[in-house]
């Protein structure tokens, strides 16, 4: 092998093994996709000081400002269903979950159905029950589906950050007309943040990508995140903030409570706005940067806040060390 392909392909190994960020110049801009970025998105920051039965109703208010098209559509809700630990917000609230699946049903969609695959613990069902939302999905008769495990199908990736060629995804998400990224706003100890795309995730089955979803880790976990959304489209974002996590997250970090949902018709512009109600930079965040550049909106003046809007003062999160970058400007 040549000096110089024997150096670039030690560098590549390299990269992989600590989240792919050191091969980003082997990776030409023109592999992507054209530039999707639709000409203005909107995202809508909504109040809501808990977990209650007032969820639907403050959705309800909320979707209304996107005037949906809905009637007759398949919809699938894809909360972050992770692992439970008690006392702390690990998990899309299920009080949330099911409150957005009335407000799905009430604006005249065919169906909806709650599904995840999760990364952690290899025993979705255990995860359903003891994060109270199998009980809750029982009480109003919704389906759920475990994405580890569903028939699956094989789908050309549309974009080349991992090099993959192709994803594995379940049958139910390739049916699907609707899809609702519902992430809990987190803090991430390998991504920086874990939001509405790095949500997605949880689409991609254990069953051919192992637990944690290794081979994802392998190629990178933030060129991951891009080729699987820019596969996979999220039409719609309901993120809960109404009690998030700082610090040492996914699952270790401390409850920060801030008493909002964040809803979006575009996945970036929605991590972008999640990323700044954290007091975080967004553009520091490795794959919301690329995100940015061809899959969705990421500057202030392309998105439209149709509601609230982000407070003037923030108290950034806390982050692990190595990303004390994202608290250095905003």
């Amino acid at each position: 092998m040549p000096k110089l392909d024997r150096r670039r392909a030690l560098i590549s190994a390299a990269g992989m093994a600590v989240g792919g960020l050191a091969t980003a110049e082997f990776l030409p801009e023109e592999t992507l996709l054209r530039d999707r970025r639709p000409e203005r998105s909107r995202v809508a920051i909504v109040s809501a000081e808990a977990y209650s039965e007032h969820l639907i109703d403050t959705l309800m208010e909320g979707l209304r400002l996107f005037r949906l098209s809905l009637s007759g559509k398949a919809v699938l809700l894809k909360p972050n269903l992770v692992e439970y630990i008690a006392g702390r917000e690990v998990n899309t609230n299920p009080m949330l979950v099911t409150a957005a699946a009335e407000a799905f049903l009430r604006l005249g969609v065919r169906s909806v159905v709650v599904a995840e695959g999760p990364g952690h613990q290899r025993d979705t069902f255990l995860v359903l029950a003891e994060s109270g939302l199998g009980d809750r999905l029982r009480e109003q008769k919704l389906t759920f589906i475990d994405l580890n495990r569903d028939e699956l199908t094989k789908v050309p990736i549309k974009a080349n950050y991992t090099g993959l060629g192709q994803l594995w995804l379940p049958r139910t998400v390739v049916a699907s007309d609707f899809i609702v990224s519902m992430p809990k706003v987190k803090t991430h100890h390998w991504a920086g943040v874990t939001l509405s795309m790095k949500n997605m995730f949880g689409i991609v089955p254990g069953v051919k990508y192992g637990w944690p979803k290794n081979v994802l880790h392998w190629k990178g976990i933030h060129r991951s995140i891009l080729d699987i959304c820019a596969t996979v489209p999220i039409h719609f974002v309901i993120a809960d903030a109404i009690v998030a996590m700082e610090g040492n997250g996914p699952l270790q970090g401390r409850n920060r409570r801030l008493g909002k949902l964040v809803l979006a018709d575009d996945p970036v512009a929605a991590d972008f706005t999640c990323t700044r109600l954290m007091g975080l930079d967004p553009n520091s965040v490795w794959h919301l940067d690329r995100a940015s550049r061809f899959l969705g909106n990421g500057a202030p003046e392309r998105i439209d806040l149709i509601a609230e809007r982000i407070p003037p003062h923030i108290t950034p999160f806390d982050v692990l060390p190595e990303f004390a970058d994202l608290q250095a400007r905003r």
